[in-house]
């Protein structure tokens, strides 16, 4: 039951970070940012944090998701004007 949460916060996270990626993919003047946040998001799949580890042996630190996620976050809304683009998607 210990490992529930943090799954379901970091799919939640994976999921979020991944649907921004993908809007700036398709809707945005970048599309390489949108390929960037993409890949970014995809350290919280927990798939693919097992294969970081199994390959390389280093596990991404909780410290270091933060700053991405806030990165992602603040380059999406602050410059990236991720409520335009959402505004033009659903157009």
């Amino acid at each position: 039951m210990k490992k529930s949460i943090p799954l379901a916060i970091s799919l939640f996270f994976g999921l979020l970070f991944s649907f921004i990626g993908f809007v700036n993919l398709f809707w945005g003047n970048d599309p390489f940012f949108g390929l960037f946040l993409l890949i970014l998001s995809l350290v919280y799949y927990p798939p693919v944090q097992r294969l970081i580890e199994s390959k390389t042996g280093f596990s991404v630190p909780g410290l270091a998701k933060i700053a991405i996620g806030a990165f992602i976050i603040w380059s999406s809304v602050g410059v990236g004007e991720l409520f335009d683009k959402i505004d033009l998607m659903l157009k």
